[in-house]
């Protein structure tokens, strides 16, 4: 057993030496698909004459993930179904899933091994922070014990648990996080150790989740094996109803093809409707991909993309856009401007149904946060609903920023028609609880002492991004998924309840 171990472990070795070879090659060898393009000249590619899409620097016709991961395993041209060593630009991992991913990478590659690029991994804990679980706290030792030793530069740290305005460093959010602090960028390949590091695509990035064996890999290569995944195009025209938000239109798509309808399948976003969305409700969009089984979800970079990021990354990125003749494995078409509030009932996000049936549903509280509902537009678009009504809210109604600067906007972002009041302001006055320490939350449950878990077999409206039975805590709990329009009408109500009740 002992010599099969030790065989075993010397052609890993072997195996990781030559690929670290391949990542040390010539610079002439890479020339062609380094990243030139500056953030200030790469205007000129989405310019307002440029077709939906239009090529990229790669020639022969592919869609936008086939292009990116083109470019990042150095081939002139990708087809579905191909799998490919795929260099990687960013890779994350949180406080859940670190620990296990340092471990096999420590085995794997020695004790005294090094990350390939410490500049490149970006450590986030923020899943189960607020908790006074022993296990928990020690997820995050072993975090910061590992950055220490591995000089890792962008590890946002968290040390006094009884004010997180203490930590200067700490985030909240991983997925949101990483928008905010400028490492999410178009054309990049960025993996994570979650499931939602799809959100990323909003970018028109490659962005997926990956297993702790994976990770274990790239911490020690730079490099993942991935298949080219088919792209599905959503197709989304028409005008926004003043009724609707991002969330509406993914659990109306995912309504449309299942759970299961994008397996292994890249979700291209594109249409009028989508060009007018904000950076946060893009990422929204493409955070529940995950949902429908898809393997990335993705929109073109434009002018909100490149002013979202001015002044928060200095790394240069080359966006790329799919080609008129891509092949599409299928489109969907919507008119948004004939959509309506939709919610998912338990205990599936496909299990889709027009907020205006469910309005016999009795609930028993409401939940605001996460990395799907819990951004500043997201507590924005809540309060412009408690405003209108002028009630206060007859179910408890909790609220969780995703980061740091969500709360410090809740706090100090006037909202829209109020006077100047902020959202914490508006907030208080409908008698909501008081925002919370920016973190996960009971999105996933968590500890039993995670604030807002559902510890009781209730009835909720969540603006998370999954029902699935415990998920928030409890195996008998009932989850409604909502926008946070739908979750505020909610919570006025105490049934789950159409905004346009309160907005029209």
């Amino acid at each position: 057993m002992a010599s099969s171990v030790s065989a075993a472990a010397k052609a890993a070795a072997a195996f990781a030496h030559k690929v670290q070879k391949e990542l040390a090659a010539p610079a002439q060898r890479r020339a062609g698909l380094t990243r030139r393009t500056k953030p200030c000249s790469v205007r000129a590619v989405a310019s307002p004459a440029r077709a939906l899409s239009s090529t990229g620097s790669v020639k022969s016709a592919m869609t936008m993930t086939e292009k990116i991961l083109a470019r990042a395993s150095e081939r002139a041209a990708l087809e579905p179904g191909e799998n490919v060593w795929v260099d990687v630009d960013v890779l994350m991992t949180h406080d859940v899933c670190g620990p296990g991913a340092f471990d096999i990478f420590k085995k794997e590659f020695g004790e005294d091994a090094r990350v390939w690029d410490r500049e490149k991994l970006v450590v986030i804990p923020d899943h189960y922070i607020f908790t006074s679980d022993g296990r928990a706290k020690r997820n995050v030792d072993i975090l910061r014990d590992f950055c220490a030793e591995q000089n890792i530069k962008y590890f946002y740290d968290i040390k006094d648990l009884s004010d997180f305005r203490a930590n200067p460093d700490y985030k909240g959010v991983c997925h949101i996080a990483l928008a905010q602090e400028g490492h999410c960028r178009p054309g990049e390949v960025l993996l994570g150790t979650d499931s939602h590091t799809c959100n990323a695509g909003a970018f028109g990035q490659f962005a997926t989740g990956i297993g702790n064996t994976d990770a274990g890999f790239v911490l020690g290569t730079g490099k993942a094996l991935l298949k080219v995944p088919p792209t599905i195009r959503f197709i989304l025209d028409g005008e926004m109803p003043p009724y609707l938000l991002a969330k509406d239109l993914i659990l109306q798509i995912i309504g449309e093809i299942s759970v299961s309808g994008a397996t292994y399948k890249s979700m291209e976003f594109v249409g009028s409707t989508v060009e007018s969305l904000t950076m946060e409700e893009r990422m929204t969009l493409c955070n529940m991909v995950i949902e429908a089984g898809g393997k990335n979800g993705v929109v073109p970079a434009d002018e909100t993309t490149f002013k979202y990021l001015e002044g928060k990354t200095s790394v240069d990125y080359e966006p790329v856009y799919s080609d008129a003749q891509a092949r599409f494995f299928s489109d969907y078409r919507f008119d948004v401007s004939k959509l309506e509030p939709v919610v998912a009932k338990p205990h599936s996000p496909d299990n889709r149904a027009p907020a205006r049936e469910c309005k016999d549903v009795k609930i028993d509280r409401v939940y605001i946060g996460s990395c799907t509902g819990g951004k500043t537009e997201d507590f924005l678009a809540a309060a412009k609903v408690f405003l209108a009504s002028g009630k206060k809210v007859k179910v408890p109604t909790f609220l969780v920023p995703a980061t740091q600067k969500v709360w410090l906007d809740i706090y100090s972002l006037p909202v829209p028609g109020s006077g100047g009041k902020t959202c914490s302001q508006i907030f208080e006055e409908a008698g909501c609880d008081t925002p919370a320490s920016p973190n996960c939350g009971a999105c996933l449950g968590g500890p039993r002492d995670t604030y807002a878990r559902m510890n009781e077999p209730t009835v909720c409206v969540s603006t998370t991004n999954r029902n699935f039975p415990g998920r928030m805590g409890h195996k008998e709990g009932q989850i409604y998924l909502a926008s946070p329009y739908t979750a505020a009408a909610s919570a006025l109500t105490g049934y789950v309840t159409d905004p346009r009740d309160f907005l029209m």
